[in-house]
């Protein structure tokens, strides 16, 4: 191995690739550290009795061509890699609810968005434009979600503090219709009294413009992304986890992996979750107000799913996700379960694999589950590196936790049952120790729109040769996590300068 490298990058999710790619274009020498047996982070997918699974990338949207994402994945030249199924275009998103036979559809492109609600909702026209013009507005003020030169968005600090909830409501009083334009915030783990509309705004939009599935689950991206960074000279290696940072007069000049190896660096960027990296590198380093903001920032709430292999052709495949909610008057606190009304929502997501039919393999369900249920196995670690048996009460725990999911989905799918093969499951701890993700939360840290700054972290850090990428920045998902990358990687080559280069390999579009 060699022992120094322009950039180290500690962890493999996407927005580690993305900025180990981009800087290898610009001819550094980057080594990317991961430290698990697969690289990818929430592109993982893993593989239970012959059935592919995606730990965290169900959809994917903004990927028609000169769409957003399409954009980004064309400059890190990756989109002849990736196989897609576009989704239903009259509903990629379908919003259930109990006691509600209907199913009310989220679909593809603007106009056939308005056209299909105003089907179910024909005297609410004003409410839904209303609704569509706030959500490409609030996308146009972040300028690298456009591909545009602009001011940072955290500076119209107004932006930030219209709730999710109370626009919604604002511009209708019909209480089904605000639950269905809010009903994908497991998304993004909306809450009413804190979400900003510009979290359901930049979560949303790209899905409406549209929305994919990628054939045979996400790690194909990662796949795709290590190819181009090792034809750039890069290097990944996997079973390196990093356990301290080294440091010498206020900079950091190595880390050390648990397998014994130093490896040098003249910049390093940390993919892994800031509370996690400040303590692998030490307080000592950070002034005492840095550190204690860092630390005291809420993450978002955790998540368990259920995996459920299907036998062969006995579940039709279903080309939409459902989301769920017991009570369409309550979707913003769904998270305030109890143990008797849990789950009060949930996501149903299927995958598809290449030559598939009318049948599906698979389904997943997610639905929130707070990391403090884990408090009897907090102290056990499991990963595919480091096997840890957590022991007969945490294998009954997700098994009656499973029983109660199914029994619910018997509900919408009362064949469901016989058609299940076998039952695996994910906690909280399953996030924390494959993911990285500080108590397994799911989607960085918590935004809060009566106090916008409070979870703004910037990829500059107070260490001058130290930055920060990934979910915990400003967006997660695939999109904001891939705009995450580009956001560090200006910190080093310069904004405008890496954005020009961005424009340029697609198609030279003009700055405006």
């Amino acid at each position: 191995m060699t022992e120094k490298y322009d950039v180290v990058i500690i962890g493999s999710g996407l927005g580690g690739l993305v900025s180990a790619i981009i800087l290898a274009r610009e001819g550094y020498s980057v080594c990317v550290l991961e430290k698990n047996q697969q690289f990818g982070g929430n592109l993982q997918t893993f593989v239970r009795d012959k059935t592919i699974f995606d730990t965290g990338v169900h959809y994917i949207g903004g990927l028609s061509e000169g769409q957003n994402l399409y954009r980004y994945f064309k400059y890190l030249d990756i989109l002849d890699d990736i196989t897609l199924k576009k989704m239903d275009e009259d509903g990629f998103d379908v919003i259930t609810f109990d006691n509600d036979p209907k199913e009310y559809h989220h679909a593809q492109g603007y106009d056939n968005f308005k056209k299909v609600l105003l089907k179910e909702f024909p005297e609410e026209e004003s409410a839904i434009d209303a609704y569509c013009k706030k959500m490409q507005d609030t996308c146009s003020f972040f300028p690298l979600y456009g591909l545009k030169l602009g001011k940072p968005y955290y500076e119209n600090t107004s932006l930030f503090e219209v709730r999710a909830k109370e626009f919604i409501d604002s511009i209708t009083k019909n209480e089904k219709l605000r639950a269905v334009l809010g009903g994908s915030n497991l998304l993004y783990a909306g809450e009413g009294e804190r979400t900003p509309f510009y979290m359901h705004a930049l979560s949303v939009n790209s899905y409406i413009e549209s929305s994919y599935r990628c054939i045979n689950g996400g790690s194909q991206i990662t796949k795709a992304l290590l190819a181009r960074l090792r034809e750039k000279g890069g290097k990944a290696y996997k079973r390196h986890e990093v356990t301290k940072f080294e440091t010498e007069n206020g900079v950091v000049t190595a880390v050390q992996t648990a397998n014994g190896k130093t490896i040098y660096g003249d910049i390093f960027i940390s993919n892994v979750d800031p509370k996690m990296t400040l303590e692998m590198i030490g307080s000592e380093n950070f002034r005492k107000s840095y550190t204690s903001r860092i630390e005291n920032i809420e993450s978002t709430i955790a998540a368990f799913s259920l995996y459920l292999v299907l036998k062969p052709n006995c579940f039709k495949y279903l080309n939409h996700n459902y989301y769920h909610f017991k009570d369409y008057k309550s979707i913003w606190d769904v998270h305030n379960y109890t143990q008797e009304s849990w789950p009060e929502a949930y996501m149903i997501s299927m995958g598809i694999k290449k030559d598939m039919k009318e049948y599906g393999d698979n389904i997943t369900i997610m639905t929130y589950m707070r990391f403090e249920e884990m408090v009897p196995w907090i102290d056990t670690f499991n990963t595919a590196a480091q096997k840890n048996d957590r022991g007969q009460t945490y294998e009954e725990f997700k098994a009656y936790k499973a029983e109660i999911i199914i029994k619910e989905l018997e509900k919408k799918f009362p064949n469901l049952r016989e058609c299940i093969e076998s039952v695996y499951t994910s906690t909280p701890l399953s996030y924390r120790d494959y993911i990285g993700c500080n108590n397994g939360s799911m989607y960085g840290y918590v935004k809060d729109a009566s106090n916008p700054l409070k979870s703004f972290v910037s990829p500059r850090t107070k260490i001058k040769n130290l930055y920060f990428t990934g979910q915990s920045l400003n967006m997660h998902g695939i999109l904001g996590v891939t705009i995450s990358g580009v956001v560090t990687c200006s910190e080093i080559l310069g904004g405008e300068y890496l954005l020009n280069k961005i424009l340029e390999t697609t198609e030279k579009e003009e700055i405006t």
